[in-house]
């Protein structure tokens, strides 16, 4: 059959759907990606077909300009209590995401990629959860769609509170700004707006059960393995050589410079705090991070860029930030964490929490962070047997999943049907 893998541009959305692409080629599909043209080279460089799509989107530019001037995000999907969920809350979201995020990365691909779709003619469309032209487009050319999962589901959860509450309202108040956009461009296509355009007709779920949030009524799962995908890499010799003291991994992500210009705690403090211990660092700073710094202890390891599947595996603790691909790295082999979520970056302080929450990691907020609770912090983490037995634990949960190879035989039948 034919699969197209649909995604706005956005690196390390995108990387997360690799596994499952190259599962669907190894099992004789043909794969085609569809994105804006600002991905092309990273989809070359994982060896996959790309169609690009419409024209780039100026997401990122907005938000560093919008925090620059001090603008906050007031909106928080990962938000869990039931007082502050109010109907003025959700609908507040809504006409501050829909806008400036979800039209801002969809529009400019909406027209092309229905077009791609009727002419390539796919079987199934698998689609970043963020990326609504997908679900239109698949169903314009009658292919078959489900969501692909990058991190907690807090899409279909918020989703599922807002029609809670707006099925309170009465009708002459009554708004949604999520359906009045994607109806207004599905029509356009000659397709009828449905709850199916939300949430696909199945999603798949990477996080295992433990650190899933409750699942809201009517989304089909299709849980599957996580497999660490980091991109284009070479394995370094210092790194194929194992470490004489215990190693820690200092992993920050990307994300956190690209939106919102830098991070929320010290570099400096943390490298100060593990300076203290008798440990190896291996730190994942890009050159301008690095420039950025003071004097680096002498057990630190400054490196530009390493893949994090083969450095986790080496290290028997990491400090990261929270965000879904590098805690799934971590805990795939096995790795207990210092999590350390920026407040503002959607899913970390939800993931993060849910992580304490099994053992298998130590949140600290950022402005708690100095080197004496760094210090302390990652001490516990190397030197107790608990955190480390966690992680372990969900190492395992997350190797008991069916494997993309599996999974790619669950969406042939669905294609099918």
């Amino acid at each position: 059959m034919r699969v197209l893998i649909a995604t706005q541009a956005e690196r390390t959305h995108f990387l997360g759907l690799v596994p499952v692409a190259w599962a669907l080629r190894a099992a004789g599909h043909e794969v085609l990606v569809a994105s804006q043209p600002a991905l092309g080279g990273v989809v070359a460089d994982a060896g996959l077909p790309f169609a690009p799509v419409g024209r780039d989107h100026a997401l990122r530019r907005v938000m560093r300009r919008y925090h620059a001037m001090g603008g906050d995000d007031e909106f928080d999907m990962a938000e869990d209590r039931e007082e502050v969920l109010t109907w003025e809350y959700l609908l507040g979201g809504y006409r501050l995401t829909v806008p400036w995020w979800w039209r801002m990365v969809n529009d400019p691909m909406f027209d092309d990629l229905v077009a791609l779709g009727r002419s390539w003619r796919p079987d199934l469309v698998v689609w970043e959860p963020s990326t609504y032209a997908a679900p239109v487009a698949a169903q314009a050319c009658g292919a078959a769609h489900v969501r692909y999962l990058w991190g907690a589901d807090v899409f279909a959860r918020t989703r599922w509170r807002f029609l809670r509450r707006w099925a309170e309202q009465p009708e002459s108040d009554r708004e949604d700004p999520l359906a009045d956009w994607l109806a207004g461009r599905a029509a356009r296509h000659g397709v009828e707006f449905s709850e199916t355009l939300v949430q696909g007709q199945a999603t798949i779920e990477q996080v295992p059960a433990c650190l899933r949030v409750p699942s809201p009524p009517g989304v089909d799962y299709l849980p599957m393995r996580y497999v660490p995908y980091n991109g284009r890499a070479v394995v370094p010799d210092w790194l194929r050589t194992p470490p004489q003291r215990p190693r820690v991994g200092l992993s920050l992500g990307t994300s956190t410079t690209d939106w919102y210009g830098g991070h929320e705690i010290s570099l400096d403090e943390v490298l100060g705090g593990l300076s203290e211990l008798d440990v190896e660092v291996v730190a994942t700073l890009p050159a301008h991070e690095q420039a950025k710094l003071g004097t680096v202890p002498g057990n630190v390891r400054l490196v530009d860029y390493v893949p994090l599947h083969a450095l986790a595996p080496t290290c028997d603790a990491m400090v990261t930030h929270g965000g879904p691909g590098t805690v799934l790295t971590g805990l795939a082999h096995g790795v207990p964490q210092l999590l350390v979520p920026h407040a503002r970056m959607f899913d970390t302080v939800l993931l993060s929490g849910l992580v304490e929450a099994q053992g298998a990691g130590t949140v600290l907020p950022p402005e708690q962070v100095d080197p004496d609770t760094v210090g302390a912090a990652v001490r516990t983490l190397v030197n107790e047997p608990g955190p480390a037995h966690a992680a372990r634990g969900l190492g395992r949960e997350i190797a008991d999943l069916p494997t993309p190879a599996q999974l790619a035989d669950t969406l042939t039948a669905l294609a099918r049907r």
